[in-house]
């Protein structure tokens, strides 16, 4: 039976061997890891990934697609669930697992949440995902946004190969690039309420970034005051704590100064 991409499920192919070896590599695999990959597809990928790790846990949820894996590969240690990735159970994989896949555009940032609020996380997630969000999520001071600081909080991110839509059957309309995300033993917000004696939740955090970001293109003082209910004097008070200009925007900010805030914030 002929397997046909489904354009619903986001179905991309990218068959260019090179690139393939190159986004495995990425991933620093050795013989004793254990490899997460999502939308195996046609497993071209996964043949790459066998190559370098003790074991791969491929998760489709294309049912055609995850009974024609496993006979591609006979006496591999490769295992094969069809179900959706945004409801595996990861505290099914071993500690430390680490993630390699070419993931749908359309639930890239619910994967990469999943993935990193888990109790049991990846140690490093490699994932090719449209080239615009990639840029995204590692970007610095002056072009943050919303997603770069929920997942730089979590992980060390950093940009890997960029492949041209050309390469994959049929071509998106984008094109696509790595990212590389190293995850944290204790995330930011963890290490800042130690060294700074205080309890600030991830809850709490994300509702002071939300806060900032709601409305971009105005002066943080005023997008702190508006989405927080209190006043401009009051939103300029907690900024001037720790000399943060009420001029910025959000953007500006760095994660730093969002937990300077925060503690500021929720210390009133």
């Amino acid at each position: 039976m002929a397997l046909k991409n489904k354009k619903e499920l986001g179905q991309n192919w990218l068959k260019d061997r090179t690139i393939l070896d190159t986004i495995a590599e990425s991933g620093d695999l050795n013989n004793s890891d254990t490899v997460l990959e999502i939308g195996p597809g046609l497993g071209t990928l996964t043949s790459s990934l066998l190559k370098r790790a003790k074991k791969v846990i491929a998760v489709e949820f294309d049912k055609n697609l995850a009974q024609n894996l496993l006979p591609q590969f006979p006496g591999k240690n490769l295992e094969v669930f069809n179900e959706d990735i945004l409801h595996f159970n990861l505290e099914k994989l071993p500690k430390n697992y680490k993630v390699v896949a070419n993931v749908p555009y359309y639930i890239t940032s619910k994967i990469i949440q999943n993935l990193l609020m888990a109790n049991n996380k990846p140690s490093k997630i490699v994932i090719l995902i449209q080239k615009e969000v990639a840029e995204r999520i590692v970007a610095e001071k002056g072009n943050m946004s919303v997603l770069a600081v929920s997942v730089q909080v979590f992980a060390k991110a950093k940009l890997g190969i960029e492949v041209p839509r050309d390469f994959f059957t049929p071509p998106p309309k984008v094109d696509s690039q790595v990212v590389v995300l190293e995850t944290r033993e204790q995330n930011l917000i963890e290490i800042f309420n130690l060294e700074n004696n205080c309890e600030i939740s991830e809850r709490e955090f994300f509702r002071i970034v939300k806060a900032g970001f709601a409305a971009k293109r105005k002066k943080i003082v005023k997008s702190l005051s508006a989405n927080l209910v209190i006043s401009k004097e009051q939103a300029a008070e907690i900024l001037e704590k720790y000399e943060v200009s009420p001029d910025l925007r959000a953007q500006d900010l760095e994660i730093e100064e969002w937990l300077k805030i925060a503690k500021v914030f929720y210390s009133k």
